[in-house]
């Protein structure tokens, strides 16, 4: 537990809670791509996503004296920015997930299948269709995506960030693949 008291994490929440010139700025400029990122992902409008950004710090600003350092910084804040905008989509009543997809398989225990993220967005005609592909998911997927691939968090993280449990996050992630992969294939033609 004393390692936790001492790291960069803990440190931040201090001199944010003892209210140091430029500490809440700092958090905000450290984390402020990864509350994008989940946000933006659930929601669509670019002007929704603005304000629950703002509106995620605001809670982590009044919020930050519960923090315990139990897990990461980036989890904890990422959970805030998670529960904001799922309880927009909730708000708006938009569904989280697409249950009209037909894809009721077991939940996946490895999530490597053969699908090559990074291959598929080698070129810019390729990387067009596979972001339209992205925003064709629903916002579970999407944000999912992006937490895995662009802000590179674990599989834990990820559980920590959404409250699912691992499997459902493998599963999800293995599905959103092979409709990424389909989609693919059939813009270009070619198996991905």
């Amino acid at each position: 537990m004393d390692d936790i008291r001492s790291s960069p994490d803990h440190d931040l929440v201090d001199a944010v809670l003892a209210n140091r010139p430029g500490a809440f700025e700092r958090l905000v400029r450290e984390y402020q791509g990864l509350c994008w990122h989940i946000i933006r992902r659930m929601v669509r409008n670019p002007e929704d996503a603005r304000e629950l950004c703002q509106d995620t710090f605001l809670r982590v600003h009044q919020c930050l004296h519960q923090y315990r350092g139990e897990s990461a910084l980036k989890s904890w804040i990422g959970r805030v920015a998670y529960t904001i905008a799922l309880r927009h989509l909730q708000h708006k009543r938009i569904p989280l997930i697409d249950n009209g997809s037909g894809d009721d398989h077991a939940l996946v225990d490895n999530i490597g299948d053969g699908f090559d993220l990074e291959a598929a967005c080698a070129d810019e005609e390729t990387a067009r269709y596979l972001h339209a592909a992205i925003e064709a998911l629903p916002p579970l997927q999407r944000t999912l995506l992006t937490l895995y691939y662009l802000e590179e968090t674990t599989i834990p993280e990820i559980a920590r960030i959404t409250g699912l449990a691992s499997g459902t996050i493998k599963s999800h992630l293995f599905r959103s693949r092979l409709r990424l992969r389909g989609a693919l294939e059939a813009r270009t033609g070619v198996a991905a």
